[in-house]
């Protein structure tokens, strides 16, 4: 099991409210499926206000941008 992000990637908020989420990187994970070297996937965290507002998230890690 990934370990849950505490704050959102986006905004920097705590993910206390219902509603918040956090996930393993897409791009990291589709980096590891390659072949690529990726010791680490990230996880995303995402509030409630940066999901419905569909604010975009960069990964720290391999640069992926998702909604």
């Amino acid at each position: 099991m990934t370990e849950r992000a505490k704050n959102c990637t986006a905004s920097g908020v705590p993910l206390a409210e219902a509603g918040s989420t956090s996930f393993p990187c897409p791009g990291c994970i589709v980096q590891s499926k390659k072949g690529e070297p990726n010791p680490t996937l990230t996880v995303i965290g995402r509030s409630p206000r940066c999901r419905n507002q569909g604010v975009l998230y960069n990964c720290p890690t391999c640069g992926h941008q998702g909604p």
